[in-house]
């Protein structure tokens, strides 16, 4: 890109205008690579150990790992959780994010509705086994990726697998299980509560 700095004739001479030209040169360049809220939550995974997080860190889907933070957050504002949990070596996975968690206009709707969790299975083994568990007790397919919807208060009440972009025989788009599991939380609330299957509170 190239800049150009002009100078302008009535500008008094004692200020000096290369020091104020160099200022807004360096504040133009700043806000042009600075990541602004569709590039995701850098912040939040850039820094982990596990590939799989940092892998989603720019991502347009807001994402925290798996914390009080977001748990608080759910509970602040009523809304699902919205659980990804994959591995780096995992071809579903890739492709999920590719073809759902890479979209803006998904991502927009999740972040709107959800607060997202993204974790490691490979980092949290047993976190991953106990949801699987949970998965099988609900009778709800299982397997890498798990998408898992959760309540505030730790209720695993609706998932599966991988979701595909379009419906494939049996699955649902992703985007329909994503409707789905709202209209669950939001109009059948007690059932939910009722059915849901617990998840081990200290983790």
């Amino acid at each position: 890109m190239k800049v150009v700095v002009e100078t302008i004739p009535a500008f008094p001479h004692h200020i000096g205008v290369r020091r104020i030209a160099v200022p807004l040169l360096l504040l133009t360049l700043t806000s042009l690579v600075r990541p602004g809220p569709a590039q995701g939550s850098p912040d939040r995974l850039a820094g982990s150990d596990s590939p799989y997080l940092k892998r989603a860190a720019r991502q347009p889907v807001d994402w925290y790992p798996w914390g009080p933070e977001a748990w608080e957050r759910a509970k602040r504002l009523d809304r699902p959780v919205l659980l990804d949990v994959g591995a780096v070596w995992c071809g579903w996975c890739d492709l999920m994010d590719r073809e759902s968690y890479n979209r803006p206009d998904l991502a927009a709707f999740i972040n709107a509705n959800f607060v997202a969790v993204k974790v490691d299975y490979d980092a949290q083994p047993q976190l991953a086994a106990e949801l699987e568990r949970a998965q099988a007790a609900l009778n709800l397919p299982s397997g890498l990726p798990l998408t898992g919807f959760v309540t505030p208060g730790r209720k695993l009440y609706f998932g599966g697998s991988y979701f595909p972009r379009q419906a494939k025989g049996d699955k649902p788009a992703f985007e329909d299980a994503l409707k789905q599991a709202l209209r669950m939380y939001r109009e059948h609330r007690s059932q939910v509560e009722r059915d849901g299957v617990a998840l081990n509170e200290e983790r």
